[in-house]
């Protein structure tokens, strides 16, 4: 009897024993600890991005639209051919002056030769020396005419050459403001080109945090929307500050091949001293709507959400608490991790990489 309940024991627990082999506990959520840190004091810095090299391509001469190559997006290489006008009416006016300045030197000839003439007839005693000045005046008058022929027809050969529109450097075509068949004057602007390949932020800063900043520290440069940042290349400071905002404009210069593009929100962040205070990482904050808080761990392991208070950034993907936490307590690293896996297991203990409390089946 008891040798027949033992071996129906052993075959229910090797029939539980697959089961439990396939159940598999999921990788736990990181955890960091509330502590007291020595930590830089940041002044954070609102600004947006732009281009270093941005160019507004207008026409100069006035002529039909017969060609337009590109459309907003497209990347160009330098001397590209973006747009061209009709270039009848230029290439009529070149040859005009082209014949004006066979004229004037026909006439530069003439004049020439009779100046000489009237130089060997002074000699001769055959005409006076108010008659070799005469000569002399038109000659000189009949050089300059000439010179001025030979300038507008240069002029009248570049005119010509702005009926085509060139890139001026390899960029990113931002957006076209003509289509074929428009009307073009001078002025009129075609299209904008920027170089995604030099970008900076510019950021107004106040003129307190100016005076403390220090400049030869590292700039942190934060976008929010893509959660990336980035080290300022360098800083330009305007020498001018804004009379009505009581802020002056800092030029950051970002890595090249950033990926980013002008007019996306940034912030700067720029160190002003060092302060011990209470931080916690960046990655455990979770923001709705106007609700901040984060999920902290308690003595049996529960995450349970918590609203803070925080501060200004850190630096080092830190952020400063304000009031919420106190030190000694463990924060989750992946707060919507740990709110779904909160709200599926009610009161559970969750397991964490900290501790290691392992959820029982």
């Amino acid at each position: 009897m008891l040798r027949g309940c033992l071996l129906a024991a052993l075959a229910a627990a090797v029939a539980l024993t697959p089961a439990l082999a396939g159940t598999s506990v999921p990788p736990a959520p990181e955890t960091a600890l509330v502590e007291y840190r020595d930590l830089e004091r940041v002044a954070t810095a609102e600004g947006v991005i732009e281009a270093v090299r941005q160019s507004t391509l207008a026409a100069q001469i006035t002529g039909r639209i017969v060609a337009l190559n590109v459309k907003a997006g497209d990347k160009v290489l330098a001397g590209q051919v973006l747009a061209q006008i009709d270039a009848r009416s230029a290439m009529q006016a070149e040859a005009a002056s082209q014949s004006q300045v066979r004229e004037a030197q026909a006439n530069l000839a003439n004049v020439q030769a009779k100046y000489e003439r009237s130089r060997q007839l002074v000699a001769q005693k055959f005409i006076s020396q108010a008659a070799l000045d005469q000569a002399e005046a038109e000659y000189r008058a009949a050089q300059e005419q000439t010179a001025a022929a030979v300038a507008n027809a240069g002029q009248a050969a570049t005119s010509k050459s702005f009926a085509t529109i060139f890139a001026p450097y390899a960029g990113v075509i931002v957006s076209t403001e003509v289509e074929v068949g428009d009307l073009a004057t001078p002025g009129k602007v075609f299209l904008t080109v920027f170089d995604p390949r030099e970008l900076r932020v510019t950021a107004a800063l106040p003129q307190a945090v100016l005076v403390a900043a220090k400049l030869d520290a590292p700039v942190i440069l934060e976008i929010p929307t893509l959660g990336r940042s980035f080290a300022a290349k360098g800083i330009t400071v305007l020498p001018v500050a804004d009379t009505r905002t009581h802020t002056t404009r800092v030029r950051l210069a970002l890595p090249e091949a950033s990926g980013l593009l002008p007019g996306q929100y940034a912030r700067a962040l720029f160190v002003t001293g060092r302060t011990r205070a209470l931080a916690i990482p960046l990655s455990a904050v979770l923001r709705r709507s106007e609700v901040t808080a984060v999920y902290v761990l308690d003595s049996s392991g529960v995450a349970r959400l918590r609203q803070v208070r925080l501060g200004e950034h850190a630096g080092e993907g830190l952020v400063e608490v304000l009031a919420g936490l106190a030190p000694g307590e463990r924060v989750s690293l992946e707060p919507v991790r740990s709110g779904i896996e909160a709200s599926r297991g009610g009161d559970r203990p969750l397991v964490t990489r900290a501790s290691r409390v392992h959820v029982k089946a």
